[in-house]
């Protein structure tokens, strides 16, 4: 270990610290945490419409604040926007975060405090970081540099807040003395076009000596293609030696690996997940051989869960000392942004109680139950990825939409795919790609075979490039911006096929 990658560890020592803590005894941070938070916002207005004076417990305080999603919130957020103080938090809020989620083209902006920045967002990615160079003590990480590729800020009045994506938010926040070690520069990594910005990163960002780099994997690998072209060689290695980490978020890793594996054939690399949302940095993989993420209880934010009530079924609320196992939970969240008991969209699952490890299912919106089929994001592409190792094949992106029953004729489900290496029989891959959903979803294998509802799912293979070109004409290249994965109709699918 480097001479400074060792002084960061010093400096992370007491970070690891309060990880063991987090893992020993979450509910117990959980609950200082909600403490400062009703605190806080005890005589902000939302505090005072409901009831914090009055708020003794977690229980109260789920009695009298309802759980809200955007639309419901968006009239206090309005308010903050036109420059109101003391809404929903007790510091001014200078930056929003610009999200549309990946089922929906309404854009969000997400309350960003300073408290959030450095407490939540800041905090958790030191924290990923300084476990990372524990578990990984040959680590030559602060020898190079590393590369952010992210959205841009934008700012409405030179009185007023900045807005625009998470990852922009982010880089013209960060220390001064984290310049010294990140590429590419403030001034090329705020550049709005984003075509401009990888031309600009492409040349300056080849002669560096790269260790790491995070983001979006769609958006990187993209961006990496992009560099080994330039620089006419075959590997990423080529071009950067030293290697060692990509910090990957936002959709799964899985369609992507092997193209980064190709890209860099290196048993140095690692590759570690981390979730962080618009909303705040929830968790992140500490462990090489464990895909899951350990929660981070003392980040900012206090956890609820929610099941999701399919099939009829009961929605019910936990605490982090009240969630089971495997059971999927849409999140819930209370934070030092000013966000309430706000639904955020996503659903995890829990593989590990003490310490809370946690895996990403997909978004709440993200499911297919048109024919009681139940299929969530997280079955399909645990299929998908099951069944690209069957055939020998990569995926580079796909949407899926219901095919609805008519004229007498059975529903199905409707794949479009863009394959970075297609199977040598497209069909006889969809046979296969159904019967993994098979396996992995009994709804929609009952739905297949006991009853006259589904036929097998159609499979529609486009040109590559064509999810590119479909998310430019849409205006969401960069950032934060995601393919939209399982819709409830064909408004995607339609959309992309029309415009080959």
């Amino acid at each position: 270990m480097t001479l400074l990658t060792r002084a960061y560890l010093i400096y992370a020592t007491q970070m690891l610290r309060g990880l063991d803590e987090v893992r020993k005894n979450p509910m117990g941070k959980q609950e200082i945490l909600f403490n400062h938070l009703i605190r806080s916002g005890k005589n902000t207005a939302f505090g005072k419409d409901h009831q914090f004076e009055n708020i003794k417990s977690i229980a109260d305080y789920q009695r009298l604040v309802p759980i809200r999603e955007y639309n419901d919130i968006q009239p206090y957020i309005d308010r903050c926007r036109m420059g109101e103080k003391n809404v929903l938090w007790n510091d001014s809020i200078l930056y929003y975060a610009v999200s549309s989620g990946t089922s929906s083209d309404k854009r969000k902006f997400i309350p960003i405090t300073t408290e959030s920045l450095k407490r939540c967002h800041f905090s958790g990615f030191q924290k990923m970081l300084a476990t990372y160079l524990n578990n990984n003590p040959k680590s030559r990480l602060y020898d190079g540099k590393s590369l952010t590729f992210g959205g841009s800020v934008s700012q409405i009045d030179p009185d007023q807040f900045w807005s625009g994506d998470l990852s922009g938010i982010l880089t013209k926040e960060a220390p001064l003395i984290s310049d010294l070690k990140r590429i590419p520069s403030k001034k090329i990594a705020l550049i709005s076009d984003f075509n401009e910005k990888i031309d600009a990163i492409i040349k300056t960002c080849s002669k560096e000596d790269v260790t790491n780099f995070a983001g979006t994997p769609s958006w990187l690998l993209m961006l990496m293609q992009k560099i080994v072209a330039y620089n006419n060689v075959q590997y990423l290695t080529d071009i950067w030696p030293n290697l060692e980490l990509f910090m990957h978020g936002g959709i799964s890793f899985n369609p992507y690996r092997e193209q980064f594996k190709a890209l860099i054939p290196s048993d140095n690399m690692h590759y570690l997940e981390n979730y962080n949302a618009s909303e705040g940095y929830f968790a992140f993989q500490d462990d090489f051989n464990d895909p899951s993420m350990l929660m981070t209880a003392d980040n900012g934010v206090f956890f609820e869960f929610q099941t999701l009530g399919l099939g009829g079924k009961e929605k019910k609320v936990h605490t982090m000392a009240e969630v089971e196992l495997n059971v999927p939970y849409a999140v819930i969240i209370s934070s030092v942004t000013g966000l309430w008991r706000y639904n955020i969209g996503d659903v995890i699952k829990f593989t590990s109680l003490y310490p809370h490890k946690i895996v990403f299912e997909g978004r709440t919106q993200l499911f297919i139950n048109a024919f009681g089929e139940e299929l969530m994001i997280g079955n399909a592409e645990k299929a998908l990825f099951e069944c690209c190792k069957k055939h020998n094949a990569i995926v580079s992106e796909f949407t899926v939409a219901p095919i609805f029953m008519q004229d007498g004729k059975k529903g199905s489900h409707h794949w479009v795919i863009e394959f970075a290496k297609a199977p040598e029989n497209v069909e006889k891959f969809a046979d296969t790609l159904d019967e993994e959903i098979c396996k992995v979803n009994s709804d929609y294998e009952a739905k297949r075979t006991h009853t006259y509802t589904m036929d097998r799912l159609r499979l529609t293979r486009v040109p590559e490039g064509t999810f590119l070109k479909w998310m430019e004409s849409r205006g969401k290249l960069g950032g934060q911006n995601k393919v939209p994965r399982l819709a409830q109709d064909s408004k995607f699918v339609d959309s992309i096929i029309e415009s080959l």
